[in-house]
């Protein structure tokens, strides 16, 4: 085996030029594979984080998956009704305090009820339609993202006395109003009410800041005219992974709609999968591209070496000898790019984890590229390059194994 090792190193080394292009042609491929890796990935992950950050984790409403079995079905064998819609109960979550102190029992985590109620935003001849949302103050402030994006004000600010409000920025701007005003609320119900407005929050997402006032829940109640009434339970896991798990439990316990968030958001979680697939295609034709590099060296070695090849055959070296010779060949350049292939793929990461700038539009002094730093990364772009390596030097040298020494020896074609 030691002689195999120096005799591949000198055909190597003694086509020098050729050998620095096949590993740059690698390295190449591994450092730009692991740096595309770490910017998709870390674009992945950083959309899954909001999408966990800024929506409850299980939202319970008071909506039902299906309609009620009808009496008719139980009567007759073969009655099949179909396209029933369950109907609307504005009474919401039939007793909402049992619900919550079941809730509160074992859920692994926190949650808030709320009452959404549909409604019209009206100040100084201007209104914004909206949806006006009753909430507890203390327990929104556990589950809701929108703490963390208050420009002036609290969520707390709502208890201060009065009839208080708090609302978007861009709601506010659309309104002409500020904080200290006082806006009136329209209920679907046509009751109206006033409020103050306590706080003014941005959470850069439209629908949220121009769409949305938070109000105590019972003014809430009062205004849409449902007393005592919730009609969303949001939860908040200390294990977001667990949310499906919780969420069957949950529907099959208060007979109320729950979605988990992976099933709220189905089509995209299946399109990041999708596009991880591309990516990995592409990672793959990068490292088949390379291959052909080595491919190249390797059957050029196998047709200027043959008298050579049949010298060590007639010497003794077997058909087996000859294959491992030439794929050790092609693994010593594909091992070589890839250890290149670490540095550069580093270099481009670390470089693009640098790179910063500016939205206006969000009022962020500075955004970065989100990157993921993972080693699977460095070790699939790696599987990949001696992959292709190994085929590359194997297809070459399996010819060069059947070379029958005589005839090369003795100068035949």
């Amino acid at each position: 085996m030691h002689l195999i090792l120096d005799i591949a190193w000198t055909h190597i080394a003694g086509r020098g030029r050729q050998t620095v292009v096949a590993i740059v042609g690698v390295a190449v491929g591994v450092g730009f594979s692991i740096a595309m890796a770490a910017l998709m990935q870390g674009g992945q992950d950083d959309f899954v984080r909001q999408l966990v950050d800024t929506m409850p984790h299980v939202e319970v409403s008071d909506e039902q998956r299906s309609a009620r079995r009808q009496p008719a079905e139980d009567v007759f064998e073969v009655a099949a009704i179909s396209g029933l819609r369950p109907r609307d109960d504005r009474r919401g979550i039939i007793n909402p305090t049992a619900a919550q102190s079941w809730l509160d029992e074992w859920i692994p985590g926190r949650f808030a009820a709320t009452l959404h109620a549909e409604g019209v935003i009206r100040y100084s001849g201007r209104e914004v339609g909206a949806v006006v949302i009753g909430i507890d103050p203390e327990r929104e402030a556990s589950v809701s993202p929108i703490v963390e994006d208050f420009r002036e004000g609290s969520f707390a600010a709502l208890t201060a006395g009065g009839n208080n409000v708090v609302i978007g920025d861009t709601m506010a701007s659309r309104l002409g109003a500020g904080l200290g005003d006082t806006i009136t609320a329209v209920s679907s119900e046509g009751l109206t009410r006033n409020f103050k407005i306590v706080g003014l929050f941005h959470t850069g997402t439209t629908a949220r800041d121009e769409g949305e006032a938070y109000v105590l829940q019972k003014n809430a109640q009062i205004l849409s005219n449902r007393p005592n009434a919730i009609n969303r339970i949001s939860i908040k896991l200390d294990d977001p992974n667990a949310a499906p798990t919780i969420a069957r439990r949950v529907e099959a316990e208060l007979g109320y709609k729950a979605v988990a968030w992976q099933e709220a958001n189905e089509s995209i979680l299946e399109a990041l999968v999708v596009r991880n697939i591309i990516m990995y295609t592409v990672v793959a034709a990068i490292m088949l591209v390379a291959g052909f590099g080595i491919f190249n060296i390797i059957s050029t070695i196998t047709h200027e070496k043959a008298r050579d090849i049949a010298i060590m055959k007639s010497l003794g070296f077997s058909e087996a000898d000859m294959r491992r010779l030439f794929v050790l060949e092609g693994l010593a350049i594909g091992g070589a790019g890839s250890l290149l292939g670490w540095a550069l793929g580093f270099s481009i990461t670390y470089a693009l984890s640098l790179v910063h700038f500016e939205i206006a539009a969000t009022g962020q002094e500075m955004t970065r590229l989100p990157i993921a730093w993972s080693m699977l990364h460095y070790l699939i772009a790696t599987a990949s390059a001696v992959g292709s390596a190994a085929v590359a030097g194997y297809l070459p040298a399996r010819r060069a194994a059947h070379l029958n020494p005589v005839d090369i020896i003795r100068g035949a074609t």
